[in-house]
């Protein structure tokens, strides 16, 4: 099914055309969207039309953003409109709208407060003065009523969906999660929000089969999901988890900063750019970036396009390989650096890897900078990406499309370095390929590393090791580092093959990374993923088809006892459908269900993160 003409749409606005359906109409409702698109045509005016036979002809006319954002703007011929099968089916079909492409809430009013006896309004001594001198700190502000009410209806939105899998998460299930989402908004919730519109692709993804769908994946969103709601849920959340709807910039001051490299964005959403990354000389990391919709060609193009930053004569490219003097800077706790109107940039030489501040990157064993990354994934699972890790490695060769090296210290592991992006118009996958034919290349390596994976490294980009022979030879120009997704490696970027090449290392042992595939939590992970795959019916099979003890006895015999029984707790929730004397569910609340699915989704994901630190660690 090709959607490409249709325009986005508010999450709430197919939420509510599927509500307004009645119970017929919502059994149709997924064969319609299926079959809607073929009939898809754009107007002169911007708005695309959809036909249903010959009385029945929907349009769809996006405002200003590009997308459908009120009801009004989705209209049917038909004399059932707007509660019609075919409006419904057309916005189904069409793309949900990303946040940039909504209107802002208005922020819900402030209670006004209490008068009274009781209020402590004028009623004696200054309660401040009179505190002890070292009171502790006020805590974070407690949740609102109207956003307890909304993580409440999110964790009941998620655990239906969650019981009913891919196969039974059809448009239905997905309109109630856009509605909970809609209500998280509102609320002033937007990691919520942005937490239930990934599920809501993810199922949209695998019940379409694409291309770009992998089950895991969608395992990790519902997780990430689950676990928002029910601490938000539960009152017990910090300020953290309510997300902020717009990234706020806060006054830097006047910034150094010197380029490091540059990483291609493509997303699933047909957003495309660039993102520069910088470090300032205190260290601190900050990135420039310009990311717009366009998708491949975008991502590809704005390597080289100008940067929109205070006036700065420089392209991407040249930022990447120099520097910046910034007066008036606004960084966002991220390290973004905005562009406001007081902001002034000039251009400044760039630093080698080699040169401070850039050679602190190198500085430490990756061991140890992923030590840090995973202590703080442990306080904020769902929270920013990690960081940049550099480090010197030499080259053992290729693993299919990954490239096995080893970091040049006694004692180091096998790292598997695999593509930022594996699109095969990004220049990953083929430089990574030209590097691995070259065994024994002693290289320097700027990436990103895979929390998710055993001992992985997502590269950036590469460069020579200084004062080695048999390393990178890279022009001039390019200030000894190559952008993986960018400068495409040639042979004269190697040295030639009569040049003193170091011992070939022996053969290898087992990647680092077969710790985390030849562990038996792949048992736990598989159960997961079958309530994924094929809801709650699918994890009770489960129990039914093979004994706990001989299903989880590999668990408790490598140590994972709690494993074990967290699994084993989830399949016999998972059967448990107690039933009256007239075959009625005497519990059918999916809640009991959904939090035993998070324990062991909790439980899997510490476990997989002591083996990925391990296996940075150990040889």
């Amino acid at each position: 099914m090709s959607t490409d003409l249709l325009p986005p749409v508010a999450p709430e606005v197919l939420a509510e055309a599927v509500e307004n359906l009645t119970a017929r109409l919502r059994k149709k409702l997924d064969a319609a969207i299926e079959g809607c698109a073929a009939g898809a045509a754009r107007a002169d005016d911007g708005s695309v039309t959809v036909r249903f036979g010959e009385d029945a002809l929907v349009t769809l006319r996006p405002g200003p953003p590009g997308a459908v954002t009120a009801a009004e703007q989705a209209t049917c011929t038909c004399l059932l409109a707007p509660r019609c099968l075919h409006r419904a089916a057309v916005l189904g079909a069409a793309p949900l709208a990303d946040a940039a492409q909504l209107p802002t809430p208005e922020p819900e009013p402030e209670p006004e407060p209490a008068i009274g006896p009781d209020s402590g309004a004028d009623s004696g001594p200054d309660v401040a003065s009179a505190a002890p001198p070292h009171a502790p700190e006020p805590g974070p502000d407690p949740l609102t009523p109207a956003q307890l009410g909304a993580a409440a209806a999110l964790w009941q939105a998620a655990a239906e969906a969650l019981a009913a899998g891919v196969t039974a998460g059809g448009a239905v299930v997905q309109a109630e999660l856009l509605r909970a989402a809609h209500t998280a908004r509102l609320a002033g919730l937007p990691r919520a929000e942005a937490a239930t519109l990934r599920v809501v692709r993810g199922l949209r993804a695998a019940r379409e089969r694409s291309g770009a769908h992998r089950l895991a994946d969608l395992t990790g969103a519902f997780h990430a999901l689950l676990r928002t709601a029910g601490l938000l849920a539960s009152g017990t959340a910090g300020p953290a988890l309510t997300g902020t709807a717009r990234r706020a910039y806060a006054s830097g001051g006047s910034l150094r900063v010197y380029g490091l490299c540059r990483e291609p964005v493509l997303s699933a959403t047909g957003y495309g750019g660039v993102v520069t990354h910088l470090v300032a000389t205190d260290g601190a990391r900050h990135s420039v970036s310009d990311v717009r919709p366009g998708g491949l060609a975008r991502a590809r193009g704005a390597g080289s396009a100008s940067v929109a930053l205070g006036g700065a004569a420089l392209d991407h490219a040249g930022l990447a390989r120099g520097g910046l003097r910034i007066a008036g800077a606004t960084v966002s706790a991220d390290g973004r650096l905005g562009a406001g109107r007081g902001v002034r940039a000039t251009p400044l030489r760039g630093v080698a890897w080699d040169e401070e501040p850039a050679a602190a990157l190198f500085a430490r064993p990756a061991a140890e900078t992923v030590a840090t990354q995973l202590a703080e994934r442990d306080t904020d699972p769902d929270g920013a990406a990690p960081g940049l890790l550099g480090c010197e490695v030499t080259v053992v060769g290729a693993a299919g499309e990954d490239l096995l090296v080893r970091e040049a210290r006694a004692g180091a592991p096998l790292l598997r370095l695999r593509a930022a992006h594996p699109h095969p118009e990004l220049a990953h996958t083929a430089n990574l390929r030209r590097i691995a034919a070259h065994p024994g290349l002693l290289i320097r390596v700027l990436g990103r590393p895979d929390l998710d994976r055993a001992a992985t490294l997502r590269p950036l980009a590469v460069g020579p090791v200084p004062g080695a022979e048999y390393t990178l030879r890279l022009p001039e120009e390019w200030l000894g580092r190559a952008d993986l997704g960018y400068d495409l490696l040639q042979g004269s970027h190697f040295p030639p093959r009569t040049a003193a090449a170091p011992e070939p290392a022996p053969a290898p042992a087992p990647d680092a990374a077969d710790l985390l595939a030849d562990s038996p939590l792949w048992r736990v992970r598989r159960l997961l993923e079958s309530g994924i795959a094929g809801g709650r019916r699918a994890v009770a099979e489960a129990a039914r088809t093979a004994e706990p003890l001989t299903s989880y006895g590999p668990l408790r015999r490598a140590g994972f006892t709690a494993a074990a029984e967290l699994a084993t707790a989830l399949a016999a929730e998972a059967d448990r459908r107690p039933r009256d004397a007239f075959g009625r569910l005497t519990d059918p609340s999916p809640d009991a269900y959904a939090w035993a699915w998070l324990a062991a989704s909790t439980h899997l994901a510490a476990a997989e993160r002591s083996l990925v630190a391990a296996s940075w660690s150990s040889r």
